[in-house]
Parts: structure tokens; sequence; C-alpha cells
């Protein structure tokens, strides 16, 4: 009996020294044991499924795929819309020294060549869509004779256009040059106190296509302006322009002075420069 006793002042000792848990950390290890015990139940679940769909025996006992394992989709092709500067041409593609560099970037608008008026004025249907967003650069050479500012070597403008819209501009574009091979216009200057009619004849050719990007179009434009009967005829010099398509990129190439091979050669360079930006990718 005196034994039984000092087990029991033993054991109540013991009890006494014990660290009881309070019942907010009861409930908090109790939450961390379930959220683990779940957790290593979902693993064993996910290893036994994957085990099975790994790999199906067929009849011959060869090794097939799942049905359920189903081939990669590819990655869906992504959409550029910004125009980056590094889709214009560079100063270094130019064979002259440039000087400043002016560029801005904006909203598209109308993509015109010169020959919207006369396009309107002969009634023809075919109207160039309009582009979505555009960036230009005007480079100037060097300031020379103490100037601020040198003259225009070349003007460049880039256009991005919605859907097919790079393709119907092509479209239209031709169609205009059909309906503008010679086109005359009179508009009135002042000679001296007086107002005089001038006749404007313009002239449009294209002496070479399809050398750049996926169209391309060198556009030659020369006037004659007649003053009357006894002043006779003056002809201006030739403008050129090129017109370079890159996926659903426009380029519009002038060049001064104008010079037929160095804009063909810059086109090719505007072409490839191009392809970092448009869609779909070069």
């Amino acid at each position: 009996m005196r034994d039984e006793m000092i087990f029991v002042e033993q054991v109540h000792r013991d009890l006494h020294d014990v660290r009881w848990l309070e019942p907010a950390e009861i409930r908090a290890r109790a939450r961390r044991r379930s959220r683990r015990t779940s957790m290593l139940a979902a693993v064993a679940v996910l290893a036994v499924v994957s085990a099975s769909a790994v790999v199906v025996g067929d009849r011959a006992g060869q090794r097939g795929v799942s049905p359920a394992a189903s081939p990669p989709r590819p990655a869906a092709p992504v959409t550029r819309v910004e125009i980056p500067p590094a889709a214009l041409l560079h100063q270094d593609d130019l064979a002259a020294r440039a000087g400043l560099q002016l560029s801005e970037a904006g909203l598209g608008g109308t993509v015109d060549v010169g020959l919207s008026r006369c396009a309107t004025g002969r009634g023809s249907a075919t109207r160039a869509p309009e582009s979505w967003i555009s960036r230009s650069q005007t480079v100037l050479r060097p300031a020379s004779g103490g100037g601020r500012l040198g003259d225009v070597l070349l003007v460049q403008d880039l256009h991005r256009m919605r859907d097919d819209g790079a393709t119907r501009f092509f479209e239209a574009l031709r169609g205009q040059l059909a309906a503008c091979r010679e086109w005359r216009e009179t508009r009135s200057v002042h000679w001296g106190d007086e107002s005089v009619d001038v006749d404007d004849v313009h002239h449009w050719d294209v002496p070479r296509r399809d050398f750049a990007g996926d169209e391309s179009l060198l556009l030659r434009h020369s006037v004659s302006a007649t003053l009357g009967q006894a002043d006779g005829q003056v002809r201006s010099g030739p403008d050129t322009t090129v017109v370079v398509r890159v996926g659903d990129l426009l380029s519009v190439l002038m060049l001064e002075p104008a010079s037929e091979a160095e804009l063909v050669r810059l086109a090719r360079m505007a072409a490839q420069r191009m392809c970092v930006a448009a869609n779909p990718a070069c």
C-alpha cells in the first residue's frame, strides 16, 4: 500500500510539471496537421493517376501514349502593335553623312504619295485604306556655312495597316497610277500684283517593281508648268519615291537629291529593318 501511495505522488508531481498547450495553439497545430495530411493524400492520388496514365499497354504488349495525354498545342503567333524605332532605317544605312535626325510616332492616317488629288478628280474608286499607327523620321545633312540645320537628306514614313490593309493599299495604288499616268490641273499664282493661272501637267511612271520586301514600287513623278503661250513651258526635275511592304507594314521613302539606284538599295535595307516589327514576322 505504501508503494502505491509513493507511485501516485510521483505521478502527481510529474503531471504538475507538464506544460499544457493553450487552446489557440492546439487549434493551430491541428490546422497545420490537417493541411499536411491533405497534401500528402493529394500527392499520393496524383502519383497513382500519373502512373496509370503515362503508359497504356496494347494487346501486342507495346507501349503507347495514353489517350488522356494530348500533344502540346503550338504557341499562338505574337501580334506586334507598336512600331519600334529599330524598324526605321539607321543612319549607318545611308551612303551620305547624316546630321540631325528628327522622329515622331503617332496614330495613323492617310498614306498619300501624291496621287490622292488626282484620284479624287478622276473619280477613281480605288481609295487607299488608312493606316493604324505610324512612325516617321527626317534625317538632315550636317549643318554647313554657320547654319543651325542642314538640308533634308531622307524622309521615311512607316505605317502599320489593319488586317490586309497593306495589300489593299498596293492594289489601290496601282489603280490610281493607271488613272493618273498623266494628270492636268490649273492653279492660281501671284505674279507681281496680278493673279494668273498656271497649267500643271503631272506625269507618273513606275520604272521598277518588286525589288524589295513583299511588294515594292519605285514611283517617278515630274511636272510640266505652262504660264502662258508667250512664256513657254517649264519642266521640273522628277521626284522619286519608293513604297515597300513587309507584312502589315508600309514604308514610304524619299531621298534628296533623288537617286533611283540609292533608293532601291535603301528600300532593301528598309525591308530588312521592318522585319523586327512586321506581322507576320519575317
